[in-house]
């Protein structure tokens, strides 16, 4: 395969932009080699530099749940883009986007709109620090609620991937206020609670992680914290910057029965376009300024393009909630059949899903937290990944990243993933 393209423009990039990428995961450091520079996308299909066409299952890490270019989303942009692509002020498609968003998901009085998952799981626990008082907070190792200073004690995913295990620049202060423990072990969060009694402002938590692969919280262990939150006057929160209007309409809390006190939104709630956004319940959100003392401001929030981008995503997927049973049953045979691949190729591994989430791990025992997922062998992670990427498979380039299935892969384009797969353990075994 001819990468010479993306050879050149990342050489050329790494002379403007630090590591040559705005993002850290896509400098391909934790699988090695050259990142591939994408040049346009459609359907289910990525096409770099070169030429070179892939089967995509990062969907741009989640937004892209209808495929890209979706012909309804691009034509909306278009014609809003008519009437400039900012204002500064209020429009009523912000009203229109927030009214359709409590629609659909349960337990949201009220929305706020900002312009990415950081910043909202960042306003969300200033908001929880403001309506309790108390400045201490809980989040689970290998879970990942953005670059905010707080957020990054024990965060995974690019973290991990980049093997960071402390961050320059987050003071000492701020991290004796995130308190950690294992996802999945409700006895700790008891005893950080025992420990640090009503100093606890908030649990944060992925109610279904994806930045550690895709692991799903064992039986109880939302509805156990739910129920901590309850008896200690904490505020709960879910970060559902993946998993909202992903895993069904009304996001993990439908999916799970379990409902926070807020709710933080990203990926596909702006169809692509940087959006992102914190709601809840009314009690809560109403000390968000101007209502309340609790400051939270945007200049782009309520952007006109990113609102009618996430609209018309969220829009389809209410009016076709099919769509959410083709996904999980295309990941299920996925699934399905990448376990009977790897089984006859006698090569240990471990594969998670839920929903159109689903992580391939090469363990040989159950990851079920961060410290299971880090475990796993990562050298042969990155020969399965340049395997596949040679076969035109483009995976997340991390171990610690969910895929994101959307639905304009065909049973051939998954078909074909398995053949690879196949082929490419065939390889790695040697």
């Amino acid at each position: 395969m001819n990468i010479e393209k993306s050879i050149e423009l990342f050489s050329r990039a790494q002379q403007s932009i630090p590591g040559g990428v705005n993002s850290p995961v896509r400098a391909f450091k934790s699988v090695g080699g050259t990142p591939l520079f994408i040049s346009k996308a459609k359907g289910a299909y990525l096409y770099d530099a070169d030429g070179n066409k892939y089967i995509d299952y990062i969907a741009s890490w989640g937004p892209m749940i209808l495929g890209h270019a979706h012909e309804e989303v691009v034509k909306a942009i278009q014609q809003q883009a008519l009437h400039s692509t900012s204002y500064g002020a209020p429009t009523e498609l912000e009203i229109e986007m927030a009214e359709l968003i409590k629609s659909m998901a349960p337990n949201v009085d009220l929305i706020r709109m900002v312009s990415s998952g950081t910043e909202a799981c960042m306003s969300a626990l200033r908001l929880a620090r403001g309506f309790t008082g108390k400045n201490k907070f809980i989040k689970f190792e290998g879970c990942y609620h953005g670059h905010a200073d707080a957020f990054l004690v024990k965060a995974g995913s690019g973290l991990a991937t980049l093997n960071i295990q402390t961050v320059p620049g987050v003071t000492a202060g701020v991290a004796n206020d995130t308190l950690t423990c294992a996802y999945n072990d409700l006895a700790a969060v008891e005893k950080l609670l025992a420990e640090n009694k009503n100093q606890i402002a908030a649990i944060i938590v992925e109610p279904v992680a994806g930045n550690m692969g895709c692991i799903m919280p064992q039986p109880g262990f939302m509805e156990g914290l739910r129920k901590i939150c309850d008896e200690e006057n904490i505020v709960f929160i879910f970060d559902e910057v993946m998993t909202g209007f992903r895993l069904s309409t009304g996001g993990a809390q439908q999916k799970l029965n379990v409902n926070a006190d807020l709710v933080t939104y990203g990926k596909v709630i702006g169809g692509g376009m940087p959006v992102g956004a914190f709601g809840g319940k009314k009690e809560i959100m109403q000390h968000i300024a101007p209502l309340g003392n609790v400051y939270q401001a945007g200049t782009l929030s309520g952007n006109p393009i990113a609102m009618i981008a996430g609209y018309t995503t969220l829009k389809i997927l209410k009016e076709n909630p099919s769509i959410y049973k083709e996904l999980e049953e295309k990941t299920a045979y996925l699934r399905n059949n990448l376990h009977r691949v790897f089984l006859e190729s006698k090569i240990p591994f471990v594969i998670n899903q839920f929903g159109s989430m689903i992580s391939v791990h090469f363990s040989d025992h159950a990851v079920t937290d961060f410290a299971s997922a880090s475990s796993a062998n990562n050298d042969l992670f990155k020969k399965y990944f340049h395997a596949m990427l040679s076969r035109g498979v483009y995976l997340p380039p991390s171990a610690f990243e969910s895929w994101f299935l959307n639905n304009a892969l065909t049973k051939k384009d998954i078909d074909y993933t398995i053949e690879a797969t196949e082929e490419s353990l065939k390889e790695i075994a040697g």
